[in-house]
């Protein structure tokens, strides 16, 4: 199913002129308008004459998060305040919020990409979409909102919070499709459970899922739990928000909207582009947004990219399921920890839930690793040697994956704070 059939089954040699076309204007546009990039382009010795080839990008300096700090609220803005209808702000709960602003056209784009991204997944006019992504400043709940509303489908906007009341809607209106993040989904389900109601039943065919990295076993989890298909979806709130890229039914990796979005990958440490395949960190340009264009903006998130057609007919380049964030990526005892790393060990052994928390400690100079893991009712109420046993599995699982030890602590159903947003997974003392 296709919402724009030309740009999505596009072939490459077409694609990629029209994304040199758009690219150059781009440049040539950030270049004239926006101080910061003519600065950061004359540095290099470059100009917009400069961008000959798509090969060209790589020549083009990143843009980083630190960018937008220094430049807050809006010094990266291409137009004057005018022209700007929308702002928005990232998630971030640690000094200035990221500012990113839109013009009524880069509105229309945002409802474009979101009807591209939902009819992805099957949504129509028969559709009744419960979006429970937070409305206000998070880019989230407004972006499945446009997209839901420009394929003809009824919205519920829920947002987060109140999940009983999620639960009574979800059933009493018919609800098809949920949008939220994958650990509040898990809570979700939980929260029916307790209230005697089997989600299962309901009329919820598919759920779109994101906003934080989650693993395959935990999309099992919640298909299972759910009854529906579980497809990840990709953006952020520096590119446009939601929208950027989105999985298919296929379910081989989220198709990048590369008509108005260029990705490329690259070594997180040296910066160098790697090939296809190779995981690395995600790197995205916006070729076609007016109000705040941003060039080779370092995402910090893990993924490899692949350019093959998918069995849906698309032709646009996949990028795998984003592991873990450069910046989330703990050091512990000089080895690479990544979360979504854990999260799939634990959810591999049986009679542990998909919750858990990293504690992260020092004790004199040697780093200390504790992970707290939530078991099932059945498993909790056995007999200790039961519990110990299933202890002694997981941290053999861990040491066998990280290469690492950790110590491992089986604690009672729902201990562990639930989140109705990004879900909290790491504690790290270190630095307390």
């Amino acid at each position: 199913m296709y919402w724009d059939k030309v740009h999505e089954t596009m072939p490459r040699a077409e694609l990629q002129q029209l994304q040199l076309r758009r690219l150059q204007a781009k440049v040539r546009e950030v270049y004239e308008k926006v101080p910061f990039y003519r600065e950061a382009f004359q540095q290099k010795g470059l100009s917009p004459e400069s961008v000959r080839s798509l090969a060209d990008l790589a020549k083009l300096p990143f843009t980083t998060k630190q960018d937008f700090r220094d430049n807050y609220p809006l010094g990266l803005a291409a137009v004057p305040r005018s022209e700007i209808v929308r702002l928005h702000a990232s998630s971030g709960t640690t000094g200035k919020p990221t500012v990113v602003a839109y013009t009524r056209a880069d509105i229309s784009l945002w409802s474009e990409m979101m009807a591209r991204t939902l009819t992805m997944c099957g949504v129509t006019s028969h559709d009744v979409v419960h979006n429970a992504y937070g409305y206000g400043l998070f880019t989230g709940g407004l972006g499945i909102h446009y997209g839901a509303e420009r394929v003809g489908a009824a919205v519920i906007p829920m947002s987060g919070g109140n999940s009983k009341r999620q639960i009574m809607l979800l059933q009493d209106l018919g609800s098809t499709v949920i949008c939220c993040t994958p650990s509040y989904a898990l809570y979700l389900a939980e929260t029916a459970d307790e209230m005697g109601v089997d989600l299962r039943a309901s009329q919820l065919r598919v759920g779109i899922f994101g906003a934080e990295p989650w693993s395959f076993r935990m999309r099992d989890e919640i298909e299972a739990k759910l009854g529906i298909l579980a497809l990840d979806i990709y953006g952020l709130s520096e590119i446009i928000g939601p929208g950027v890229a989105q999985e298919c039914p296929q379910k081989n990796g989220l198709h990048i909207f590369e008509d108005h979005f260029l990705a490329e990958v690259v070594d997180p440490v040296t910066g160098e582009a790697l090939p296809d395949g190779k995981k690395g960190e995600l790197v995205v340009s916006t070729i076609t947004k007016e109000g705040l264009p941003v060039i080779r903006y370092r995402t910090r998130d893990i993924t490899a990219l692949h350019h093959e057609t998918c069995a849906c007919g698309r032709t646009l380049v996949r990028m795998d399921k984003v592991t873990g964030r450069t910046d989330d990526m703990l050091i512990v005892r000089g080895v690479n920890v990544f979360p979504s790393q854990i999260e799939s060990v634990l959810l591999e052994v049986e009679g542990v839930e998909p919750h858990y928390l990293i504690v992260v400690d020092r004790e004199h100079t040697l780093d200390d690793l504790e992970i707290w893991v939530e078991v099932s009712e059945q498993v909790f109420s056995d007999e200790i040697r039961t519990l110990e046993a299933l202890g002694r599995r997981v941290r053999a699982e861990i040491e066998s994956v990280l290469g690492i030890n950790a110590r491992v602590k089986l604690v009672e159903p729902r201990s562990i704070q639930r989140s109705e947003g990004k879900a909290k997974r790491v504690i790290d003392r270190r630095e307390l």
